[in-house]
């Protein structure tokens, strides 16, 4: 497919894989090679290990957009190329600011211990911030492009579903039962519950009333922000379902990577989600065809003819085949997903004979992601 035709018009590019599949790097070429090419591109990981920074040359300290500076890798263009890492718990407090109904009831929550203990630590609570965080991108409207790398594939489902687990946190009937008008802090605001006096009287013994203030304030702050993370969620939804938006699942040609891309690619087609293809990482080049001892026999008397010594031609001979069979099992993976996906849908990255770690990698990945097939 041409991936650089199929990114015209589309203003969000989700990378999705399976682990070790090359997704980072694959995210952050496409963002690159799309820049060189004339767009103001951003690529956004949400990776917990943080990988890009390295390739990139980010900060490990913020989730700032940093400019990159492409033309001094030989990757100029009329373009230009912002990286950012997510800091989820710095982009939940900025949603909390912006859904309070008040400076002041943002800060008694921000400040609030069971916020600081919660905040990261809630189901979907990173998944839901990395949506959040591309929403509030896109609609600053700053850039052309925006490449979302996500984590590993396994838990790919996690932000497609984290705006709805998120709102049913808030919006639960558990908060909705201590959450009341007129509650206040401390033992009495929390004894609203039937039967809860004999819990609440063993916690009180073990930690005095500061825990039960603190979570009776924790939760009085959220009322009223039901409406507002039920809208954002929605509005996130939107824009994942929307023309805008592309899916791009990243894979090797592997049984288990290539299970976990199928997974994906299903669920997307259950959600009615904008899919764009398969970038299928590390193929193995085939060399040669044919049955194994005309191959080897091929080889032998190319290298004798060449002056190579006979047991050094065996044993190249040897190593020719074993990377052929890797070559056809890689081709047999391959067309398995083919049947799936539909050939139109796939784009093949080669084994490189270097590790993608800096931009000048990054170049040639980009190289195999954009060219015109």
């Amino acid at each position: 497919m041409n991936l650089a035709e199929h990114l015209d018009g589309v203003h969000v590019a989700v990378c999705a894989g399976a682990g070790g599949v090359g997704m980072t790097p694959t995210a952050a070429a496409l963002a690159a090679g799309v820049a060189q090419r004339g767009r103001r591109v951003l690529v956004l990981t949400i990776d917990p290990a943080r990988r890009l920074a390295g390739a990139l040359g980010l900060p490990q300290t913020d989730d700032d957009e940093h400019e990159v500076d492409l033309a001094a890798h030989g990757m100029d263009g009329p373009g230009s190329l912002h990286a950012a890492m997510l800091d989820a718990r710095r982009t939940f407090d900025a949603l909390v600011r912006e859904q309070a109904p008040s400076p002041e009831a943002a800060g008694r929550i921000l400040r609030n211990p069971i916020y600081g203990q919660l905040a990261g630590a809630v189901a979907g609570s990173h998944e839901y911030m990395a949506m959040e965080r591309l929403y509030e991108v896109w609609a600053g409207g700053r850039f052309d492009l925006i490449v979302l790398d996500t984590p590993p594939s396994r838990h790919a489902l996690d932000f497609l579903e984290a705006p709805g687990r998120i709102t049913r946190f808030v919006d639960g009937k558990a908060l909705r039962l201590l959450v009341r008008p007129g509650m206040r802090a401390g033992r009495l605001g929390l004894r609203v519950l039937p039967g809860s006096g004999m819990a609440l009287g063993a916690v009180e013994r073990l930690t005095g009333t500061e825990l039960l203030t603190d979570v009776s304030e924790f939760l009085a702050g959220f009322d009223g922000m039901y409406e507002g993370f039920r809208r954002r969620a929605d509005e996130v939804a939107r824009l994942l379902a929307s023309a805008e938006t592309t899916f791009l699942l990243v894979t090797v040609p592997q049984p288990e990577p290539m299970t976990e891309a199928d997974f994906f690619w299903r669920a997307l087609r259950e959600r009615d989600l904008p899919f764009g293809g398969v970038v299928v990482n590390k193929v193995h080049p085939s060399y040669v065809g044919g049955a194994r001892s005309r191959v080897r026999g091929r080889a032998r008397r190319a290298l004798a003819a060449a002056g190579v010594p006979a047991d050094v031609a065996d044993r190249a001979a040897e190593n020719l085949l074993h990377f052929q069979s890797l070559a056809d099992r890689d081709r047999a993976n391959i067309e398995r997903l083919q049947a799936r996906v539909g050939a139109d849908a796939l784009i093949e990255v080669p084994l490189l004979d270097h590790d993608v770690h800096d931009l000048e990698g990054l170049s040639a990945v980009a190289g195999h992601l954009l060219s015109a097939t």
